[in-house]
């Protein structure tokens, strides 16, 4: 069991996406962030799921070096998807 509010392993992280895995999922999901915002209730379990419960609070740094820190997890989620970049992790 991982600690709530970490985000997935890549194997979680795999299996996060596979159904998104086609683009016009992808696009669907990151349309309805983008039209409704981050707290859709749909969008709210998404961002849950994808840390183990809890959305993160606070700035959010990712993983790959030259990207930019976001304010929050839902800047950085919508940073995700106007980059179609779905994989990177925080």
């Amino acid at each position: 069991a991982q600690q709530q509010g970490t985000p997935l392993s890549d194997h979680e992280y795999h299996q996060f996406f596979m159904s998104l895995r086609a683009a016009q999922r992808a696009r669907a999901a990151c349309l309805i962030r983008m039209l409704y915002g981050c707290q859709n209730p749909l969008v709210r379990r998404l961002d849950e799921y994808e840390n183990h419960g809890v959305i993160p609070a606070g700035p959010i740094c990712s993983e790959m070096p030259g990207f930019p820190s976001f304010t929050d997890f839902c800047a950085f989620s919508l940073y995700r998807c106007t980059r179609k970049m779905y994989f990177i992790k925080v």
